[in-house]
């Protein structure tokens, strides 16, 4: 018998059956893999760096990436400027780049976006200072004049922004030096007595001793309950605590989750009982490795939305900036089930949402080389999150 009648035989008895199904599998992984898409790109528009992402979706499903376009270099001091752009299908495309916010050659940063779903206006929180100092003269109150705040809004899905108006005095108080807002998204609560109220993670500094030679960092949060009009300082953590993020459980409670100068390379966790007004004393989570660098937690789903409480935390899970990793819980981030690397090489800031389509978005800061190459969004289907399959090493 040839070889052609032997492959002939073999195709037609059962490889015929076969191929089908493997055509499919094929199909599947294609389909439920995680897709991924540059939406700022160093040096292209105008800016030699884009930095500090941040996402929401509007009630109207649009998304909304922001970040800071840095003029002239990577650092963090000198001329920046707020930006966006918007997607009005789910990430997969994106409107041209809209400057929100900018000063001369001073800093206007640290965008933190929160979405009011009982208005469906989006109020955006940023930071200003000087573009001729830096973090460190403004945290040892070495300079006149240090960090504002300051707060805009849209009420058309991000398409037009009020003009910025300071609101310093609420939320600052007179003797810290560095402020900052998140950076990541707000979120307003859904449960309790508290439902309905904006929650923005912060952090700044407080100095002592000679031209406040002893600085410490800590988180806290601002909020308001009446959709954004006024905003007041709420609970203050520990110290050696910094850039923050937070997430409603479903108890009601708050967690915040943040940055910390503890020397463990581990993240920090505290609860609020009372909406964010006062917060419980940190504990170390050793799960969440970290290189000191800002991470985002978001609420997916509730446990009576598809039968199961659904928390997720991204940020470069290592000694130094790099795997953006995205993790899972079902039982309200006491243990992470679930953790899937997105990207191997350099990584930093990341921001997470629940897209239109029900797929996790992941906006972050990648490259090859450095971090800092482009902000890319992932679009992650939860099927892939959820699959053991592809779990993170």
């Amino acid at each position: 018998m040839k070889l052609r009648d032997v492959i002939s035989i073999m195709l037609n008895r059962k490889w015929l059956a076969v191929i089908p199904f493997l055509v499919f599998a094929a199909v599947a992984r294609a389909e439920t893999a995680p897709e991924f898409s540059a939406v700022f790109t160093a040096g292209q528009d105008g800016y030699h760096t884009y930095r500090i992402p941040a996402m929401v979706v509007t009630t109207n499903g649009t998304v909304l990436a922001f970040c800071e376009g840095r003029k002239k270099g990577r650092g963090d001091s000198g001329d920046i400027d707020t930006l966006l752009k918007r997607s009005t299908d789910g990430g997969k495309t994106w409107s041209a780049q809209q400057l929100i916010w900018s000063d001369d050659e001073n800093t206007c940063g640290n965008p933190t976006p929160v979405v009011d779903r009982t208005t469906g206006i989006i109020w955006l929180l940023m930071c200003w200072n000087s573009g001729t100092i830096n973090e460190k003269q403004i945290s040892a109150k070495a300079v006149r004049q240090g960090r504002r705040v300051f707060i805009c809004h849209s009420a058309d899905d991000g398409l037009t922004w009020t003009k910025p108006e300071e609101i310093t005095a609420s939320v600052k108080e007179p003797g810290w030096g560095w402020y900052a807002t998140g950076p990541v998204n707000g979120i307003q609560l859904e449960r309790g007595e508290h439902r309905g109220r904006l929650v923005i993670p912060a952090n700044h500094s407080e100095s002592s001793g000679k031209e406040g030679t002893n600085t410490v960092s800590r988180s806290h949060v601002i909020y308001s309950d009446d959709h954004g009009k006024t905003w007041r300082i709420g609970g203050i953590e520990d110290k050696k605590t910094n850039e923050s993020t937070v997430a409603e459980l479903s108890n009601g409670d708050l967690m915040q989750n943040m940055r910390s100068y503890h020397n463990r390379n581990q993240r920090v966790v505290a609860t609020s009982k009372d909406g964010g007004a006062s917060w419980s004393p940190i504990r170390f989570d050793a799960t969440l490795v970290e290189p000191v660098c800002q991470g985002s937690l978001f609420r997916y789903s509730w446990p009576d939305d598809a039968g199961k409480s659904r928390l997720l935390f991204a940020n470069p899970a290592s000694l130094k900036r790099e795997k953006l990793t995205v993790r899972l819980s079902y039982d309200e981030g006491a243990t992470w089930a679930v953790s899937k690397l997105l990207h191997e090489g350099p990584a930093a800031y990341s921001c997470l949402t629940r897209l239109p389509d029900q797929s996790i978005g992941c906006l972050f800061e990648c490259g090859d080389k450095t971090a800092y190459e482009t902000i890319t969004l992932a679009r992650i289907p939860l099927i892939w999150m959820e699959n053991a399959a592809t779990a993170a090493p």
